[in-house]
């Protein structure tokens, strides 16, 4: 009778353990089946910042910025500008383009014309002449496609106005003392210009009034010292 008590004890034990451990692995597998998925605990779109640009955008190429969305990016965007490989913006203009050389105006080159565009101006000035503003280069109705001014030439098309010489030609720095700056100032008109050449730069500007597109400009500086 006691063999057979003990027998009972021990096989009723035994299928306790045995569905305690059906227990336990139907809990785990329910737990592995319904464990959430990355995309449901971070949004790919709200990820963790990286060192303060969001995960997607960690990947750009330096300086590079992602598009907004419905748009392309574009890599050849350029703003408008006018600019001379004889000197910087800022810099000294080398006497060759000066009253002191051959006086003829500096090569200049002009990107990012924007669209609508129908012609371009360009005014030279010094604005720290002794007497006030002093006029060097009145240049008008210049085509749009313009891209290259070379050294000592007019874009064909273009009409000259009346500089402070009362020349309708290009008339290099020639400061009396000191240094002075030269604003090579550059609009893009939506426009041609209606104006008889030798006109003077008043007479520009207010031609130019409401059809300005865009401006741009550079800046040379000059000394006799």
């Amino acid at each position: 009778m006691l063999g057979d008590e003990t027998g009972a004890a021990q096989g009723g034990r035994a299928t306790l353990w045995i569905a305690i451990a059906g227990i336990l692995i139907a809990i785990v597998f329910i737990a592995l089946i319904s464990r959430p998925t990355r995309d449901t605990i971070i949004p790919p779109q709200v990820a963790e910042p990286i060192g303060g640009i969001q995960a997607e955008e960690a990947t750009l190429p330096p300086g590079e910025v992602p598009a907004l969305p419905g748009t392309l990016y574009n890599e050849t965007m350029t703003e408008f500008s006018i600019t001379s490989s004889a000197f910087a913006d800022n810099g000294s203009i080398p006497p060759e383009y000066t009253a002191d050389g051959r006086n003829v105006n500096p090569p200049l080159t002009i990107s990012g014309i924007p669209d609508g565009t129908l012609s371009l101006a360009l005014i030279m000035d010094d604005p720290d002449a002794p007497r006030g503003t002093w006029d060097h280069w009145i240049v008008w109705n210049i085509p749009p496609a313009t891209s290259e001014i070379a050294a000592g030439s007019v874009p064909p098309g273009a009409v000259q106005g009346a500089n402070g010489w009362g020349r309708s030609d290009y008339g290099g720095p020639s400061p009396p003392s000191g240094t002075h700056r030269y604003f090579f100032k550059l609009y893009a008109l939506d426009t041609i210009l209606e104006l008889e050449p030798g006109a003077n730069k008043a007479a520009v500007e207010r031609a130019m009034e409401g059809h300005i597109v865009a401006q741009t400009r550079l800046v040379g500086l000059y000394s006799r010292d």
